[in-house]
């Protein structure tokens, strides 16, 4: 099933649309008790963003975005197989939450407050990001600057008009912009020259390039012009649903943070630390407060690693995409990410 997803946050009208749609679609029963009984979490994610959600040779879906909704089908069912992947464009994903066609957004969009209070909830923020301008090689444009009334691509009623838009005008910089249904629309605009540049998540740019077969001929610029917290979203008015798609990414940070990953995490249950005990659920009743067993955190991670895992294989140094951690290592190693204690 294809639903269209609309990314509304940055424009007010596009914001108070979707705020009232929401508002307007009648409220769904518990979403916890949904997917148990129809045994399957239904997962909105982005169409084809190499690293986070597209598909392989084989025609299966995967990525950190897929392995973001494993995780949370591995806990909340016990088996990470029973996943519903519903990829979408950004025209209406927002109306999904509230009207049962998805579970989750696993699909990227960024934590606003206009979101945050127009009935999206973000249970946790799962990559730290930021928004930047890919150009081509050939072009002189070698900082932002440099792109004074250039024609810049987008999507409609994405966060990105306003950036550029508060950016540029701070800066007495002239521009175009031309808007897209769909980011991939924007892209493929960009690909084919119809514009000067083009500004997306730098994570989101990457995923771009590492399809293109002349990525050499594009780049990046150095400039990261905002500051994207993004992660998973669930409708407003499910506390049960929220705070278990919460604990189970929090869980995948937390294992990290312990040294627990997908090859030693049975070994781990032995362990006799605390922390890893509460985590796995050999001591407490944490899982039980949430709506599933108490081994939800041990069945995620056994599903799909932990969180440097999940981001060694679908986006890291060794993958097209070449990412490095930056700001989402871990707090002790000088980056963002860090995980609620389970106590």
């Amino acid at each position: 099933m294809n639903f269209p997803i609309r990314h509304c946050g940055a424009a007010p009208l596009a914001c108070a649309l979707v705020t009232l749609a929401a508002l307007a679609s009648p409220a769904r029963a518990d979403v916890l008790d949904d997917v148990k009984s129809h045994g399957g979490v239904k997962c909105g994610v982005t169409l084809a963003a190499p690293g986070f959600s597209a598909e392989d040779n084989a025609g299966k879906r995967t990525g950190f975005d897929i392995d973001l909704c494993r995780a949370i089908a591995a806990a909340a069912l016990g088996d990470d197989s029973k996943i519903q992947l519903q990829p979408m464009d950004l025209k209406t994903a927002f109306a999904s939450l509230p009207s049962g066609a998805v579970d989750v957004l696993t699909h990227r969009f960024t934590w606003t407050q206009s979101r945050d209070v127009g009935g999206l909830k973000f249970p946790k923020v799962m990559f730290f990001d930021g928004q930047g301008f890919a150009v081509t090689t050939k072009s002189r444009v070698n900082k932002i600057g440099d792109l004074n009334n250039a024609t810049i691509c987008t999507a409609q009623g994405s966060t990105s008009e306003l950036i550029v838009a508060d950016y540029f005008r701070a800066r007495k910089l002239k521009y175009k912009i031309v808007t897209f249904a769909s980011q991939e629309q924007a892209w493929d605009a960009f690909v084919a020259k119809r514009c000067d540049a083009a500004i997306n998540d730098r994570s989101g740019l990457a995923a771009r390039l590492a399809k293109l077969p002349n990525r050499d001929e594009f780049k990046v610029l150095a400039e990261t012009v905002s500051n994207e917290p993004i992660g998973p979203i669930v409708a407003q008015g499910q506390p049960r649903w929220e705070a278990l798609v919460r604990f189970t990414l929090n869980a995948l940070v937390a294992a990290e943070e312990l040294g627990i990953n997908q090859g030693n995490v049975d070994a781990m249950l032995k362990s006799e630390s605390p922390d890893v005990q509460r985590l796995l659920g050999v001591t407490g009743d944490f899982g039980s407060k949430l709506g599933v067993g108490n081994d939800y955190a041990y069945k995620a991670v056994k599903a799909v690693g932990n969180y440097g895992e999940v981001w060694d294989r679908n986006v890291g140094p060794k993958t097209p995409l070449r990412l490095e951690r930056g700001r989402n290592a871990l707090v002790a190693n000088g980056g963002l990410m860090m995980a609620v204690p389970v106590r």
